[in-house]
């Protein structure tokens, strides 16, 4: 038992997590138009007399519980998907084609819920836990909007959450180092010269040229990074020409680059404008690429993450590895300034994230709430000592 388990109150706060949790499955909103996802947490939080930061964001909001220094972080992100729900749940998604698939209403709803916990035991906290609830973690890029508006300046410690459908409920993952990977994009045109199919010495073809790329990209993963190293290079798009008679002037290729350290996403970076600009030059045509940055990897700092497993222990909660993932997490972008840690939380097994099938148990809800609030608690008094 601790003190955010107050027995008087835990079914008044597991009811109005769940509540949370329906209304907002119910009204997913996309990134950057997260404007009732808001209001209604905005709600929620001032109804409890949680202090909610003027800041300036369009969307999402920052509040914070307790006083004083040191001050630590709970995160959650607020944004759906574009995807169209497919599952027969009776709070299932009232707006069409948009549902939450990456389980970021269950992350809402369990940072609502350690707020609420963490606002009746205010007077035992030893400094301030602020609460972020990001927009636009799928852009992704929200991360670094919250991050502008200075809210995170004076933040010594930062944790945040993500739900697994590969773990039952009770089930949390924690792993030192990276948990997720740095995502980097590209798109490559490849330039020739068009001309009539039936006189391909009278241009430069940019077929080829894609198509060779195609192929030796694939060994950057395999001839390039260390055998034991985690990479990819996924090519996703590639598109020429019209019609049949007609060689191109251009043809595209788009992709996606993942890696856990700076080193290897540097390097796959690198060997990528080397194989596109050398093929291109080989054939006597011109490769211009666009590189477009994502998140890093994640990285979980190791004190960080040990009071995060030693606080889970105090749980009826099972802790295992966190899962091998090359998906991305703006998370990250927080990690790069604040040490601090990003854990999974089994919430029952179900289709992938991303999927129309997705589904999150309710009964996750209350634990993880719990073990957020405890656990922000643990790194103030950690701070402090």
């Amino acid at each position: 038992m601790t003190a955010y388990t107050n027995p008087d109150r835990q079914q008044e706060i597991e009811a109005a997590v769940r509540e949370a949790f329906f209304w907002l499955h119910r009204h997913p909103e996309l990134s950057y138009e997260e404007v009732e996802t808001t209001k209604y947490l905005r709600n929620a939080l001032e109804q409890a007399g949680i202090r909610i930061l003027d800041l300036p964001l369009k969307t999402g909001l920052v509040a914070e519980v307790g006083q004083g220094k040191p001050v630590t972080a709970l995160r959650c992100d607020i944004d759906g998907l574009p995807i169209r729900e497919q599952t027969d749940l009776p709070y299932r998604s009232e707006a069409d084609g948009r549902m939450h698939a990456c389980g970021h209403d269950f992350h809402m709803a369990s940072v609502l819920g350690a707020a609420l916990l963490l606002k009746q035991s205010e007077a035992q906290l030893h400094g301030t836990v602020r609460l972020i609830f990001q927009p636009a973690e799928e852009a992704p890029g929200g991360a670094k909007k919250v991050m502008e508006t200075g809210a995170l300046d004076d933040v010594s410690s930062i944790f945040g959450l993500h739900s697994s459908p590969l773990f039952d409920v009770g089930t949390i993952g924690i792993r030192e180092d990276a948990v997720t990977a740095s995502v980097d994009r590209f798109v490559i045109t490849f330039r020739g010269k068009g001309t009539h199919a039936a006189h391909p010495q009278r241009g430069t073809d940019p077929i080829p040229l894609a198509a060779g790329f195609v192929q030796a990209a694939q060994t950057i993963v395999s001839r390039n990074l260390h055998p034991f190293h985690a990479g990819l290079v996924s090519i996703t798009h590639v598109a020429a020409g019209n019609t049949w008679n007609i060689i191109p002037e251009t043809a595209l290729v788009e992709g996606t680059a993942r890696s856990l350290t700076a080193e290897d996403r540097a390097l796959i970076r690198s060997r990528i404008y080397e194989l596109a600009e050398g093929m291109a030059a080989a054939h006597g045509g011109q490769a211009e690429i666009d590189w477009y940055a994502g998140p890093p990897a994640t990285d979980n700092d190791p004190v960080w993450t040990q009071l995060a497993r030693e606080t889970a222990g105090r749980h009826p909660l099972r802790i295992v590895p966190a899962p091998d993932s090359l998906a991305g997490e703006d998370f990250a972008y927080y990690q790069e300034k604040i040490r601090g840690a990003f854990l999974i939380v089994g919430t029952g097994k179900s289709p992938a994230n991303h999927n129309p099938g997705f589904r999150v148990d309710p009964a996750a809800l209350l634990s993880t709430s719990v073990y957020l609030a405890d656990l922000a608690g643990a790194a103030l008094r950690r701070t402090e000592a």
